[in-house]
């Protein structure tokens, strides 16, 4: 059987979503389908053919991706699989290898993803980039160990306020967010802020909550409520989708909010920063049951381009020679110079300090994990004495990356 990869037409769109979702048991539905089609850029949608019929395929999205210091041009994958009629036959790594080429092409340095599995994309080159928390307490034992007043005001508001408003909150915190991507305002329209009944799944609709301080939106949040009573009372769980607030008195205020929203048993959070600042907000946050999960994963595919993307800490040079399985074209060695955090990257032949794997390149990237960790995890050689510390040295980042949206 011979598996072509090649670009869908925009007549076989919803035919392709179809069979992307068949490989999960899924399937869009006519309600979502009009959002996801305005969404999907259509010369990014690559398809899988068995002869003429669409077997899976995979897209991806442009975006600005967030890193230490800067931003780089990032290919979001998404919508990747393959029916369960074509498995284990080599579709994927065609698929993986035509995508890539692709990104190189358009002159993107990385790639990234959210892994239905994590086992699947190491061996394309992704590195584990980011962690996320996700946490989960019982209504009455979420209180706060320094209670406050809250500094501005909240409201309820509908979709098309927080279209305008929610984006004055974002956009400051994702320039300063390793992992965060930046939203044009047709993914507000058609991703984020759409309360469809085909993605609520048991819950009930969505609600718009934005703080204000001195007329100005500091914080919001998105929830919604999953309702259900027992015979002593509600046991209902409200899911936060999302909260932002631009600073700490707003980031308590909005939880203080949440916490206090009536008739509510437990409260859960699907996505967060691993070093969640709750866990010093609240009285007991073993109550919040933090639990970590693997976030992005990232490929590098421009090495060059990737590390110059990014600021580092103070000034420093080090050789890394970066092995590529999947694409061993783009295997090389480069010299990282910093000057005051700026950095010049070339090719060299010298000889290197440190030998990586892409892979490894992309956990560290963003600054989730360093050099050290993946030694001790048997990742990485040191070739010249001191060279791992020196290099943790450059890359420490004091903002720990997280991404608050699957895509």
């Amino acid at each position: 059987m011979t598996i072509e990869i090649r670009t869908v037409a925009p007549a076989r769109l919803r035919e392709w979503i179809d069979a992307i979702e068949s490989a999960s048991g899924d399937r869009v539905t006519d309600e979502a389908w009009p959002y996801v089609e305005r969404c999907t850029e259509i010369d990014r949608v690559l398809g899988a053919y068995d002869g003429d019929r669409l077997v899976g395929g995979g897209a991806a999205f442009s975006y600005q991706l967030t890193v230490p210091g800067g931003h780089v041009a990032a290919a979001g994958v998404t919508a990747v699989g393959v029916m369960p009629t074509h498995r284990r036959r080599g579709t994927l790594r065609q698929l993986m290898a035509a995508q890539l080429a692709d990104v190189r092409t358009r002159g993107e340095a990385v790639a990234m993803l959210w892994a239905s599995e994590g086992s699947i994309y190491g061996r394309f080159g992704y590195g584990l980039a980011t962690l996320n928390g996700r946490i989960e307490i019982e209504r009455e034992r979420a209180t706060f160990a320094s209670p406050a007043t809250p500094r501005g005001s909240f409201r309820l508001i509908d979709r098309d306020e927080a279209l305008e408003l929610y984006p004055q909150v974002y956009d400051p915190i994702c320039a300063a967010t390793p992992g965060f991507f930046g939203r044009n305002r047709t993914w507000w329209e058609n991703d984020v802020l759409p309360d469809l009944q085909s993605y609520r799944r048991g819950a009930g609709n969505k609600f718009y909550v934005v703080q204000e301080r001195d007329g100005h939106a500091v914080a919001y949040v998105l929830y919604r409520v999953i309702s259900e009573w027992g015979d002593v009372g509600s046991l209902s769980v409200l899911q936060v989708q999302e909260l932002m607030a631009l600073d700490a008195d707003a980031l308590r205020d909005t939880w203080q909010f949440v916490f206090g929203v009536d008739l509510i048993h437990r409260i859960r959070a699907r996505v967060g920063p691993v070093d969640h600042p709750l866990l010093l907000m609240v009285s007991d946050p073993r109550r919040l049951a933090l639990r970590v999960v693997d976030g992005l994963w990232l490929r590098i595919v421009d090495v060059e381009a990737a590390l110059a993307a990014r600021t580092y800490n103070g000034s420093g040079s080090i050789v890394l020679e970066v092995a590529d399985g999947f694409m061993p074209e783009l295997a090389g060695r480069w010299r990282l110079h910093v000057e005051s955090g700026s950095a010049t990257v070339t090719l060299t032949e010298d000889g290197p300090d440190l030998a990586l794997d892409v892979a490894d390149l992309g956990a560290i990237y963003l600054g989730a994990f360093s050099f050290a960790q993946l030694a001790r995890a048997g990742r990485t050689r040191e070739l010249t004495p001191g060279a791992r510390a020196a290099a943790d040295a450059l890359f420490t980042t004091p903002t720990r990356p997280w991404c608050p949206q699957v895509f």
